[in-house]
């Protein structure tokens, strides 16, 4: 997965901050492939680092634990599906596109993003069907970020009337989410011939069948 920019951390430079987030991201990117080939109890440490071409030292330099690294993976790979959403919207915006077209904008960011991380995606589905696990809460709040990204659009289209008033945004933010990942997954384990173009066609119809109400 992609990293975002360098980001400055006090007492380290520029080119460290660099060389760590490398790092950091290396290690995400073996962690994600072992652990949706293996899942994550009988994936270890020694593996990831094996797999990420580093000592086993720099894994708990980076990260206390296995767990913290998994968990730091699922902030990152929301993270950026959070900003591909939130991008979507905003380009939108700019251009003065309707808030239906800002939510086809975003399904269509989401497929991008689910075709580029197919491996992250079925980790991420995974889990939120898993209450047992240490990183539940993080879960929780990385999954809120996304769709409130949604849900602020909904908001907006109902403010200006271009909504139905009738909406359950909550509920329907949710369901928008939900339709993309499960149909993207859908996509490219049963009908991988399709496009992205074809399948956010689907999506869009739907999407313009059952919020706009056009």
């Amino acid at each position: 997965m992609s990293a975002p920019g360098p980001v400055k951390i006090r007492g380290m430079d520029s080119s460290s901050t660099t060389r760590r987030q490398a790092t950091r991201q290396k290690l995400y990117e073996a962690a994600v492939t072992l652990i949706a080939e293996k899942g994550f109890s009988a994936t270890t440490v020694d593996e990831i680092a094996e797999r990420a071409g580093v000592a086993k030292g720099t894994v708990y330099y980076n990260f206390k634990s296995k767990t913290e690294l998994f968990e730091e993976l699922l902030r990152h790979g929301v993270g950026l599906l959070t900003q591909s959403l939130r991008s979507a919207a905003a380009e939108t915006d700019a251009r003065g596109g309707s808030r239906v077209e800002a939510l086809d904008a975003m399904i269509r960011a989401g497929l991008v993003f689910i075709d580029r991380y197919p491996a992250f995606t079925q980790l991420y589905v995974a889990e939120l069907w898993r209450t047992n696990r240490a990183w539940q809460s993080t879960l929780l709040v990385v999954r809120q970020e996304a769709v409130a990204v949604v849900e602020g659009v909904l908001r907006d289209g109902v403010a200006g009337g271009e909504l139905s008033e009738e909406i359950d945004i909550q509920l329907t933010a949710a369901a928008l989410v939900g339709m993309v990942l499960v149909a993207a997954l859908d996509w490219q384990a049963f009908q991988p011939e399709r496009t992205i173009d074809d399948v956010h066609s689907a999506l869009s119809l739907l999407l313009r069948g059952r919020v706009s109400g056009h």
